[in-house]
Formats: C-alpha cells, structure tokens, sequence
C-alpha cells in the first residue's frame, strides 16, 4: 500500500476546541498509522507557541499559524510572517474600526485586554458571560498574554473578535490586496470571529509545501478538519475528512465525515481508511 501523508487539524479535530489533551485512542491511532511508514503532520491555526505541549507526541512535521510557519522534522521548510508596513496597517484598520484583536507570534500571542472589559461591562447580555468564561479558559490554557506584553516581534495571523459583521466590512476592504478574512459563526453570544491570513499562505499551499518536502503526491495526502479555516486544506488533499462535531458548511465540502473529536474520531477514521 502507498504511503499516506495525514494532515490533522488540533482544536475541535485532534482535540476538544481549546485543549492540548488529545484522546488517548488518537494518539494510539497516530503511533500506529507511523509503525505502517505513513507520516502525520499537524496543520493548525494555532502559533508555533501554543503547538509546545503536543510537540511530546512526535509528529512528523507541524504547520502553524495556518501554513505561515512550517516545520518538518528540525528543518523549518517556510516562514512568513507580515512585513512591518502590513501588520501596522491591519492592527490600525481593526482598532479604528472597533474590532478585538489577538496577535500570533513564534513565541507567543497578545489579546487586546479591551475585549474581556467590554464582555464583563455586559455580562449579563445574551451569552457573553458564557463567551467571557471561555476566553478566559482559552487564554489560559494556550498562554495567550495581554497586548500591553507584546514587543513588536514578527506577526504570522491575527485572530479578530468583532462585535458585529458591519464593522469588519472596512478592515476587509482595506487590506484585501494582503490578506484574506476566514469569518467563522458567530453562535450564541453574537459576536463574530475570524483570522486575518496572509494572502501568500494557507493551509492548502502548506499541504502542498510539506509532499513536495517528503516527496509523496498530493493525490496520497489526507486531511481531517472541523472548521471552514480547513477548508484549503481538505480541498487539497486527495482526501478530505471533517469531524462529525465540524460546521456544516465543511461536511458539505468533504469526501468523508467521521465521528466527533469526542466519540474517537481520530482513530475511527484511521481504522476506516486502513492507516493503521
């Protein structure tokens, strides 16, 4: 059988959204799919930083912050963060315009502290106490720091937070040339969130970065994701995969669909497509 390339995303794939524990059964599949000579390689929006306490499970390659970093095995294959000019112009576009921001670097990401005071002033709205419980656990466990920490080091994404879709129609008219928007729903509470991606990566190129790199086909490359910031990557693939507990929106893209993150989709996908 011809060796496979695995592609998987973290939050909401490998993991519950927000988690650097993956189930005990993705990991066996993942060790067990390496023994049979495939590689798996994390693609993932996250920042190189908050990739630390997965890189214990020995993964054959990570993309980061949705293919601007690339590492495989100890050689980094692609870095490209934001020139000086653009991440200027974009953190002043989204400020001007009332739009939350977290900024993604190697080393870490810096949260505008503006975001959970405006949440606390209107805890008692909607969902938002929900939503302030959730930031605050997800800033936690991915060691996500106040702006007021960050020193001007190279910018690879920035997540946005923005209260309502009208106030992202000017920073995404303004920075078009550059970047792309992912917009993501907005649930329960409201609020819109989204990446702002440098238009010369995404997690498809990424795919395409890492076969030519182990010299295998993109036709033998599979990818398994939730959310539509995979969507490049599962177009990609000669396979594409999404999580039964993935949006809507994916499932309609996707080859395949297997079960949720929480029902050991990981490994149930492995075992149907014979990785193991």
């Amino acid at each position: 059988m011809e060796r496979r390339i695995i592609f998987l995303d973290i939050d909401g794939t490998l993991t519950e959204p927000g988690s650097n524990d993956p189930p005990k059964s993705a990991v066996w599949a993942v060790r067990q799919a390496q023994r049979k000579g495939n590689y798996v390689v994390l693609c993932t929006g996250r920042n190189y930083d908050m990739l630390q306490p997965l890189l214990q499970y020995n993964f054959d390659g990570v993309i980061a912050s949705s293919g601007g970093y690339i590492e495989c095995g100890r050689s980094v294959i692609y870095d490209c963060p934001m020139t000086e000019e653009q991440k200027r112009a974009a953190l002043k576009v989204l400020k001007d315009n009332g739009v939350y921001r977290t900024v993604e670097c190697l080393d870490g990401s810096y949260t505008d502290a503006e975001f959970k005071e405006f949440l606390r002033e209107h805890a008692a709205e909607g969902g938002n106490s929900e939503l302030l419980r959730w930031r605050e656990q997800i800033e936690k466990a991915l060691n996500i720091l106040p702006m007021e920490a960050y020193r001007g080091q190279p910018v690879y994404k920035i997540v946005v937070m923005s209260p309502s879709r009208e106030q992202l129609v000017e920073p995404q008219r303004r920075l078009a040339a550059d970047f792309t928007f992912c917009i993501h729903d907005a649930g329960d509470h409201g609020f819109v969130n989204g990446e702002v991606v440098n238009r010369k990566f995404d997690k498809g190129r990424a795919v395409e970065r890492v076969c030519a790199h182990f010299h295998i086909p993109v036709c033998n490359a599979v990818a398994i994701g939730d959310s539509m910031n995979d969507r490049e990557m599962l177009e990609t693939a000669g396979l594409g995969i999404c999580m039964e507990n993935g949006s809507e929106e994916l499932k309609k893209l996707a080859d395949d669909i297997c079960p949720s993150v929480q029902k050991d989709g990981i490994r149930e996908a492995f075992r149907k497509h014979r990785f193991l």
